[in-house]
């Protein structure tokens, strides 16, 4: 990334910087010149006067910055707008998909390679396809649900992994010494497993922890006490029904409506589903 003619000068300088506009829109990802600062755009608000744009990095910290020159969108300099008002005629900024890519008009979804995402659970599948769903179907890769792991080296055998035939695999609560970092192990010493599977986690008891609280509107997820069923008691907490499985899927439909882009998780997340995804593509 090469930007190293800018300065103070062409920075506070418009009327000599000729840079295209573009309206900010949240889930932007922008580099910061100055700072090198770089994060998703989760808000714009004003202050003393002007606009600033709050941009969150990968580690969920936030950071606000005046809007105009000195941000690179996808490593080309910009003039960073306002949000553009929404009429009728105005020409739409470029379109992203909840992951952040740019979305790419008219692209087919590529017929479903032998390569496959698993996850541990329903509800983790609906988190990665609401997320990066537009992502996978262009690159051809299915995600299914595990249902678990305890019979995972048995799962991995039968899907018989091998050149052009991966399996990239998020495990929940994979932490050193626990029960799921024994079964990864175990399988990665499995036949065909070397170079054709990745087995990765996140630190969270369950997947729904894995969206920001603020996003929600709470400073913390609820602890729940040991020996309580964990779903059931954030329920409980919330002050919502949840005494049959029909009450716990109900509960996570709200949950899962309050995300919209990547910017709405947490990076323990998104690093692991990006490192899934690249395994998985790249040759």
């Amino acid at each position: 990334m090469q930007y190293q003619n800018w300065g103070p000068q062409d920075l506070s300088a418009p009327a000599r910087t000729e840079l295209p506009a573009v309206p900010v829109e949240r889930g932007m990802v922008l580099e910061e010149v100055q700072s090198g600062w770089v994060g998703a755009v989760t808000r714009v608000e004003k202050s003393g006067g002007m606009h600033l744009v709050v941009l969150e990095d990968r580690r969920g910290k936030p950071r606000s910055f005046k809007l105009g020159y000195g941000f690179l969108l996808e490593g080309t300099p910009i003039r960073l707008d306002p949000p553009a008002p929404r009429t009728a005629g105005s020409q739409a900024a470029p379109q992203r998909t909840a992951s952040g890519s740019v979305r790419v008009a008219g692209q087919r979804a590529q017929v479903a390679k032998a390569s496959r995402i698993w996850v541990e659970g329903k509800h983790d599948a609906e988190l990665v396809e609401k997320v990066w769903g537009d992502d996978l179907r262009v690159e051809g890769i299915v995600v299914e649900p595990l249902h678990g792991i305890d019979d995972l080296p048995g799962a991995v055998a039968a899907f018989a992994p091998g050149p052009g035939r991966r399996l990239g695999i998020l495990v929940d609560h994979l932490v050193p010494d626990s029960k799921e970092s024994r079964i990864a192990a175990d399988v990665m010493r499995s036949a065909g497993a070397a170079g054709n599977v990745l087995i990765v986690g996140h630190p969270y008891v369950d997947v729904w922890q894995a969206i920001r609280p603020s996003v929600l509107g709470i400073p913390a997820w609820p602890v729940v006490p040991r020996g309580q069923d964990w779903k059931t008691g954030i329920l409980a907490a919330f002050g919502w029904p949840h005494e049959t499985k029909e009450d716990i899927g109900l509960g996570w439909q709200k949950l899962l409506a309050a995300v919209n882009t990547y910017a709405d998780l947490e990076a323990a997340l998104l690093g692991r589903v990006e490192e899934v995804i690249d395994f998985l593509t790249v040759p």
